[in-house]
């Protein structure tokens, strides 16, 4: 027996796939029709197939729970999100604005700092960034550009505006999972590929290689590209490797690499040191290099800064770039695209309340139960409190932390996170969503991922959506519905030939 999707409920939230209930999205219809036919087996036979598929492909991912290190199967849903192609390209000029803007920012403050001195940006702010490095002051990367992967996290209100809520510009995670999220859903919907026109989104791996090969101070040759990991204790180690796979370039660790007397960086190999032209580097600023942070860090390498900074060798991305990714700095990326690109933000932000600000703070302090507060330089969905849903002793918490370190904490109001069918052991449910799509900046050429990494907040109510605190994802389709075909039925329900 078919499911009926009249019984899905929607009214709640702004849904990507249904206007109302039984009334798919214009470009959902062909994933519609085709779920139409399908019965609560079927599904739950898909869903089935895409868990073993995922733990077949060894898709997983780290948490840290009581001391304790565990390695899970990456949890997804088989039902995609669905964006129309023409509202996709409006947020893909947004981002590309956006991460431009930063990029401009990040060079700014380890330089003139024009936008301090003409009163744009608050002094305060910057001086008590826990990300800006000193080191870095005076540096002018290869292009400009400091960030070159950008994570950028949009999240849509009940009204269907898309705002930005953070940018994430040192370590973005999260790529590995939107591909391979691509290639399970290919596994277990293969008709739906046929009639339907889902852009593709496996070209990431070579753009990626792209952006970093044009870091290379080598030009002409083929330069040597490594990805830098913690090692395999690291949450993202899956994505670590994947992507070093996909790319056809070394996976190493700090001990792997040396600072020779010339300040080039070699890595050590069967045949010898071999010199190293660009390191993706997945590990912070302050291991990336003892001598010139973390005195005990044993994750980098000594020496790579002192490379870096006289153009032996490429950092993707810079160190330093970290001081763009702060929450409170966020608030004034508006005015950032402003000030230097001369136009309008085509993104909005989320409404944002500052609590370094007086009068901002006393009503934060008077609206706990009403704001989302977030610290401004955790991530992974750690350390912030959602006050509609918080106890008053977490509420009093919360006002201790802002009045001793106002500096740290923002708030923001509590959005109405878009939602998306998702199945669950009760049946299919509205959950929540959010996506964060990638952005890479190497100079004039700036790229972003056809669509991004749905995350989906598994329980059911819930607004954090990250893996880390049992979240899941989807499978993002942008559709363009001018070129369709027909939509499909499932093979179980299509006709044979003279019966």
């Amino acid at each position: 027996m078919a499911f009926d999707w009249r019984q899905y409920r929607c009214e709640d939230a702004y849904d990507e796939l249904f206007e109302a209930a039984g009334k798919p999205r214009p470009a959902a219809r062909n994933l519609y029709s085709y779920l139409q036919s399908t019965n609560a087996k079927d599904l739950a036979d898909r869903r089935l197939a895409a868990d073993l598929a995922i733990k077949v492909m060894g898709i997983t991912f780290t948490v840290y729970s009581e001391g304790k290190m565990l390695d899970r199967a990456w949890p997804f849903d088989i039902l995609p999100r669905v964006i129309p192609r023409t509202e996709w390209e409006r947020t893909e000029r947004g981002l590309k604005q956006r991460v431009t803007a930063l990029n401009h920012f990040i060079q700014d403050v380890y330089g003139p700092q024009k936008i301090v001195k003409d009163g744009i940006f608050p002094a305060e702010i910057l001086a008590e960034s826990v990300n800006f490095r000193p080191q870095c002051v005076g540096v002018k990367p290869k292009f400009g550009v400091w960030a070159h992967i950008c994570g950028s996290d949009l999240v849509r209100d009940r009204d269907g505006t898309v705002y930005v809520l953070e940018d994430n510009l040192r370590v973005p995670s999260g790529v590995s999972y939107m591909l391979e999220n691509r290639m399970v859903i290919k596994r277990i919907w293969p008709e739906l590929f046929q009639t339907t026109n889902i852009l593709p989104v496996d070209d990431y791996p070579a753009q990626l290689y792209d952006t970093l090969a044009a870091l290379s101070p080598r030009p002409g040759d083929t330069p040597t590209i490594v990805l830098l990991t913690p090692g395999i204790y690291n949450s993202a180690y899956f994505e670590h490797a994947y992507l070093a796979q996909q790319m056809g370039i070394e996976l190493v660790e700090g001990p792997d690499l040396t600072v020779g007397e010339d300040d080039c960086v070699y890595m050590r190999t069967i045949y010898g040191p071999k010199r190293v032209d660009v390191i993706y580097r997945r590990i912070d600023d302050l291991f990336l290099d003892p001598e010139a942070f973390n005195p005990d860090s044993l994750l980098g390498a000594k020496g790579l800064m002192r490379a870096w900074i006289k153009g032996k060798v490429g950092l993707a991305n810079a160190p330093g770039a970290g001081v763009a990714d702060d929450k409170v700095v966020y608030a004034y990326v508006p005015q950032m695209i402003k000030y230097y690109l001369g136009e309008d933000a085509i993104l909005p932000n989320v409404p944002s309340y500052l609590c370094f600000d007086p009068k901002q703070r006393e009503y934060v302090l008077n609206n706990l139960d009403k704001l989302v507060v977030k610290p401004a330089n955790e991530s992974g969905g750690y350390g912030m409190m959602i006050g509609p849903r918080a106890s008053k002793e977490e509420h009093a918490k919360f006002r201790a932390l802002i009045e001793k370190n106002p500096r740290n904490y923002m708030a923001q109001p509590t959005l109405s996170l878009s939602t998306g069918p998702t199945i669950t052991d009760s049946g299919v449910e509205a959950r929540h969503l959010d996506l964060r799509p990638f952005i890479l900046s190497r100079g004039e050429s700036t790229y972003v991922t056809t669509g991004g990494l749905t995350r989906v907040a598994l329980v059911k109510g819930s607004l954090v959506v990250n893996s880390s605190q049992g979240g899941g994802s989807k499978d993002t389709w942008i559709v363009d519905i001018d070129d369709e075909a027909p939509p499909v039925m499932p093979p179980q329900t299509q006709k044979q030939g003279g019966q």
